[in-house]
């Protein structure tokens, strides 16, 4: 009965499952979830990710099974709830507990559970024969499904969630589905996920001319050069209006394939091929007009219409005119930013919300006044959306340049930067302001601030620097469409909105510039600064991937260029993405210097433990609750502090307790010489807490030192002196009698021998620390 998991493991769960399955099948303490990330001031830590002790595959990227072990002494039903949670995590059919003795399963196809003995665990083939029965395969489907993923040694396998993505699609299509909706945040691998597909059906014979779609020229190179790389021998890139043959793979922008000032009798360049050309055509961000009913963009889709159609998008959306929900029916997989958030495997975000007078209450003209350009203005209100579209604020723009430099003084200069501005000439103004007030950072690079629009050349060269990992500049990038969707920029850490959005869909794509997480660079978490309180969008329950409802107005037209920027709510008759409206030479909107313009307000907000709402609270709130989530009272915290063995097992073991200590340090100063029991005591119980010289004050007082002399007495006040600089968890590491403050004694084994040996110093250890705290806090 005394049998450790780990021993129970060893001893039965293991040989159980070996005696029918191969060794190669079987993956045990498997990671599939890397941790979230929990930052907190400017204290950053990951959580453990969740880990399966056995995962069962019948073929490779094909698990079957999960079994949760737990030790001799449990119930064989005890680790089943988990087991069941993991399997619908990863999407597995079968869930094990055991405790070496019995086995529990619950078979997810039936919601049957059983119970039986070790020597009848299910074969590969037995489980195998069970999943094709709740799937109702053909052979044919079979086949396709069978082709193994692309692997070599520069390729990595999937992770859960693109294993996931992947096997349902390859399902779907296999079934005969024409058209399949992917739904997975940014930063979440979508363009490997379409590899993987791609690969996968083209291998099995299934799909052999494959067509994949996208709106901007970069996420085709991105993907050509990266992801699809091992395409290269049979991919092609449509250039022009003229599409060759011969190929297998054509990469493409719909634009390739539409002519917007197509002449009476004249084909569009889609029509010069069967409309069974090709076999599988892949939609990347199929949120934008692809879907919308009267595009021509939509037209290509049509026409291809025998094809299977296959969407990718961060954000499904279902508006009148461009329901991509409708087209491509309910997604088969979604990946949330919430789920990639709580998974570790995208960034967590702090928002700094700025609230500017002229904002709140509109920039009202004085009788009778005129513009920089001597036009008179009227009398209209301009509010806070008319701002830097129809009238431009010269103050404004200062204050809000000032604003980000500020920030970039506190996070890291270097910390990449992107800067939405209502429109092209906004993003050059505010360039320019940036410049002015960051002199020190652009005399060391003159591309320390860059423009970079579509209509910006020189700038828009400069993206691939922006987004390389390895280029320091660079380093704040303003723009106002260009950078709202595809671009790959692992380590951008700060995203600023200045620029009305009222699409759900645009603001997701501008956030998720900062996303990706980029460890080699201690990139795991980033910033949003707000003055359009654009992030509201945070608290609608459309943030974990629902469709948004209906809208009647587009606002923003923020969809990538999908309207005009700072031109209301008409489209522009077909024009591609990377293509703005030209700007005319008359002033388009009025210019202003603005007087009494201020920042009045600002709060700070973390995203909340629902994943879906922000939450204006401080470290210390937080760290209150998550310590009651432990230890409701102050007697069952006292209680478990003292009787624990080693304080600092204790402190990890309530989560990321030592990480938010730290971090309330940090906020209130004067819990700087506070050790962890009083700053706990305190934070979550209301005590008054202690330094920890007056707790050392406290032994003294008590006369507990008066039973030692000597070297032993001289020993234990070394160890409260490290105790008063650094807190208790040193103190409990044995490694601190290798300081010099102690090896005047001599080594480890020596000192210790002072107190009659390693269990005698470690009686003396716990005695120490029973009299330190003593006194509650």
């Amino acid at each position: 009965m005394n049998l450790s998991e780990e021993d129970t493991k060893r001893l039965y769960i293991t040989p159980s499952i070996e005696k029918e399955w191969d060794k190669h099948s079987i993956k045990m303490e498997e990671a599939f979830t890397k941790g979230r990330i929990i930052v907190r001031g400017t204290l950053k830590r990951r959580q453990e990710g969740k880990r399966a002790d056995y995962l069962l595959f019948t073929q490779e990227n094909y698990p079957i099974a999960v079994v949760e072990a737990k030790s001799w002494s449990h119930l064989p039903s005890d680790g089943i709830q988990q087991a069941i949670d993991y399997a619908e995590i990863l999407d597995i059919p079968f869930a094990y507990s055991t405790n070496g003795r019995e086995y529990v399963e619950h078979d997810l196809t039936t919601g049957i559970q059983r119970t039986f003995g070790m020597d009848e665990f299910p074969t590969p083939l037995a489980l195998r024969e069970r999943q094709k029965q709740s799937k109702a395969l053909t052979v044919e489907a079979e086949d396709i499904i069978n082709i193994p993923y692309y692997s070599s040694s520069e390729s990595f396998p999937p992770r859960y969630y693109q294993r996931i993505a992947i096997n349902r699609t390859i399902e779907a299509v296999a079934r005969g589905d024409k058209r399949v909706l992917l739904v997975m945040a940014t930063g979440t691998g979508k363009t490997y996920t379409a590899f993987q597909i791609i690969h996968r059906l083209h291998q099995s014979g299934a799909k052999k001319r494959i067509l994949y779609l996208a709106d901007r020229n970069i996420l085709i190179d991105q993907t050509m050069q990266q992801d699809f790389k091992p395409f290269r021998k049979i991919m092609h890139k449509v250039q022009g209006k003229s599409i060759e043959n011969g190929y297998e793979i054509y990469m493409s922008l719909y634009g390739q394939w539409v002519k917007y000032d197509l002449k009476e009798g004249e084909k569009q360049p889609y029509e010069t091929l069967s409309s069974d050309f090709f076999d599988l055509i892949v939609v990347d961000e199929c949120h934008r007009s692809s879907v919308r009913e009267d595009s021509e963009w939509r037209a290509i889709l049509n026409y291809f219409n025998s094809a299977t159609q296959i969407g990718l998008t961060a954000t499904p959306k279902a508006v009148e005119g461009a329901n991509n929900i409708e087209y491509f029916g309910s997604p088969v997989y979604t990946y949330s930013l919430r789920q990639g958030i709580e998974d570790g495997f995208l960034a967590p975000y702090r928002v700094t919300k700025s609230y500017i007078n002229v904002d709140l209450d509109g920039y009202i003209p004085r009788k009778d006044e005129v513009d920089l350009y001597e036009r008179p203005i009227g009398e209209d209100v301009f509010t806070r959306n008319l701002i830097g579209r129809n009238i431009h604020i010269t103050k404004r723009q200062r204050i809000v340049a000032k604003r980000i430099t500020d920030m970039l003084k506190q996070i890291g200069r270097m910390t990449k930067t992107i800067v939405f501005c209502p429109d092209q000439e906004e993003a050059d103004i505010m360039r320019t302001l940036l410049i002015e007030m960051n002199q020190p950072m652009v005399k060391k690079n003159s591309k320390y601030v860059v423009r970079i629009t579509s209509d910006d050349r020189v700038g828009k060269n400069l993206l691939y620097d922006f987004i390389d990992t390895e280029s320091d500049y660079p380093v704040i990038a303003t723009t106002s469409e260009l950078l709202t969707t595809g671009v790959d920029c692992k380590t951008c850490g700060l995203i600023v909105i200045d620029k009305e959005v009222n699409s759900m869909t645009t603001f997701k794509q501008m956030v998720g510039r900062g996303t990706r997480i980029y460890e080699p660079g201690g990139k795991m978490s980033f910033d949003i600064l707000d003055f359009r309180n654009a992030t509201d969008n945070f608290n609608d329950p459309d943030f974990d991937g629902v469709p948004e409802p209906p809208i009647v107005d587009g606002g923003d037209g923020g969809d990538g260029g999908e309207t005009t920027p700072g031109g209301g709510n008409t489209p522009p008759p077909y024009i591609p993405i990377d293509i703005d409206p030209p700007v005319v030479n008359e002033p388009r909107k009025f210019y202003v210097s603005g007087r009494n313009i201020q920042i009045v307000h600002e709060h700070v907000q973390y995203l909340g433990e629902d994943g879906k709402t922000l939450c204006t609270e401080s470290v210390t709130d937080y760290t209150r609750k998550a310590i009651k989530q432990h230890y409701p009272t102050l007697d069952s915290f006292n209680g478990a502090w003292r009787n624990a063995r080693r304080k600092k097992e204790f402190l990890q073991g309530m989560d990321d307790i030592t990480a938010l200590i730290a971090a309330v340090r940090e906020e209130n100063p004067n819990l700087a010489d506070k050790d962890e029991f009083d700053i706990i005591c305190h934070v979550a119980f209301d005590g008054k807490p202690l330094t920890r010289r007056e707790r050392i004050d406290g032994v003294k007082k008590r006369g507990y030192l008066n039973k030692y002399k000597g070297d032993a007495l001289q020993i234990i006040e070394a160890l409260m002196e490290k105790y008063a600089e650094t807190g208790i968890v040193d103190i409990e590491d044995n490694s601190i009698l290798n300081l010099p403050d102690f090896t005047r004694f001599g080594k480890i084994p020596r000192i210790m021998k002072v107190f009659g040996g390693p269990e005698a110093y470690r009686k003396m250890l716990v005695e120490l620390e029973e009299q330190l705290y003593l006194q509650s806090a």
